[in-house]
């Protein structure tokens, strides 16, 4: 697929670029973000089935660590397994991703707030621990990778395969936008890419560990995330 060139800051540009790679594979799209856009390239990971497969595929595209930035947000929050998990994927792939962190400890902003407020105001936490580390690592780089799916959630239903980000100012990268899980858990199989434990004992998505919990038969695959809440999204991927 020929490379054209992008407007980073044109929506309706992208717009013709992600119809345009509507029906190319994953591969194709993270080959055309890492042609176009390195080394302005980022992606953010949180080590997630779709995001373990990601990062196997970009293993056998990148042919230097410089192309692009991969890092994980460490909340300070995260399970164990989580952690493990990105030492297991630098075992496998010689891949190394970065964590971020916010510019407080979780110490210091609980001793802020006079404790833990994940349950109290899980929307703040987020966004102090997520999207404003987010927001600063963005700053100079031209695009982002997520490994999002449309049928995730409602508000990831109609992500394009390219868009503009406004929140972050910056193009976003979507490679399994038109996947399935049942695509993405086919990939992980045949081609033996580690993925988090946890999935196999009832955590069909992972997030922090106060606010993830397994899930019952017939729900959904993220009713396990900040479940008596009714809050299904961290703000990463939400206007």
């Amino acid at each position: 697929m020929s490379v054209l060139e992008v407007d980073v800051n044109d929506p309706d540009n992208l717009k013709r670029w992600s119809e345009r790679l509507e029906t190319a594979s994953p591969q194709e799209v993270l080959r055309w973000a890492v042609e176009r856009y390195s080394p302005k390239l980022m992606m953010a990971t949180a080590f997630g089935a779709e995001g373990c497969v990601l990062l196997a595929m970009l293993s056998e595209i990148i042919t230097d660590p410089a192309q692009i930035r991969l890092i994980n947000l460490e909340t300070g929050y995260q399970f164990q397994e989580t952690l493990d998990l990105r030492e297991r994927i630098h075992e496998k792939y010689g891949i190394s991703v970065e964590y971020v962190r916010a510019q407080e400890s979780v110490e210091e902003m609980e001793r802020r707030f006079g404790g833990a407020i994940y349950g109290s105001d899980p929307d703040t936490c987020c966004r102090i621990r997520k999207i404003e580390p987010l927001k600063l690592v963005a700053e100079g780089y031209s695009a982002w990778i997520t490994a999002i799916r449309r049928d995730q959630t409602h508000a990831r239903k109609s992500a394009g395969i390219v868009q503009w980000d406004e929140k972050f100012q910056l193009a976003k990268v979507n490679p399994l936008a038109n996947w399935t899980k049942r695509d993405v858990w086919q990939y992980v199989l045949d081609n033996d890419v580690p993925y988090n434990p946890l999935h196999d004992l009832g955590y069909p998505s992972v997030g922090c560990a106060p606010c993830t919990r397994s899930t019952n038969q017939g729900e959904d695959d993220r009713a396990g995330r900040w479940a008596t809440i009714g809050k299904t999204e961290c703000g990463l991927h939400t206007r």
